[in-house]
């Protein structure tokens, strides 16, 4: 933590940036505004959050301004304003905005509005977060690879399966023949 910080904020609230810094660094981040959200919306919100292995928390901008700074984001400065919820997932970068977008598809809920996300390190607008939400995740990705590469293999070995095959056929023929003449 650069010394400019550390003079600005207490002891006991290092930890909370470092681990904010960690956060931010994750593969996929999402900025949410909640202000308008329920106890029961809330839930909700959380329950799908965790089925797509998301993390979601509460943050206070302040801390979160700082760990952004000191990890060279700046662009996030604008969107830390009032209350604020931030969804991170470590290994895929999809699962947060597709965890939004499902359950602002369920819910219909307008009390959820996402601000920014963060992809690379880089942030993002509403309409890039929303476009990413609509892209495979990294698991149906692997899928969709491993069948590509599976799917030349496969031809071939049908294909090599297919000449010994014919070559069997041609061998129990050609014994046949002999044994009939």
């Amino acid at each position: 933590m650069s010394d400019t910080y550390k003079l600005k904020i207490r002891p006991e609230k290092v930890a909370i940036v470092e681990g904010m810094k960690e956060k931010l660094s994750s593969e996929g981040v999402v900025l949410i505004a909640y202000d308008k959200l329920d106890v029961a919306t809330a839930m909700k919100l959380r329950r799908t959050f965790l089925k797509h292995g998301v993390e979601y928390k509460v943050i206070k901008n302040t801390l979160t301004r700082i760990a952004a700074n000191e990890l060279g984001i700046t662009d996030l400065d604008d969107a830390l304003q009032g209350p604020n919820g931030l969804a991170v997932s470590k290994e895929d970068a999809v699962a947060p905005a597709a965890a939004l977008k499902e359950f602002l598809k369920e819910t219909k809920s307008e009390a959820i509005t996402i601000k920014a996300g963060l992809l690379d390190g880089k942030v993002i607008d509403e309409k890039a977060v929303k476009a990413l939400a609509d892209l495979p995740s990294k698991e149906q990705m692997l899928g969709i690879l491993a069948g590509t590469l599976q799917a030349p293999i496969t031809g071939l070995a049908r294909a090599l399966n297919g000449n010994i095959q014919n070559l069997a056929y041609a061998l129990e023929a050609v014994r046949k023949q002999k044994e009939s003449a």
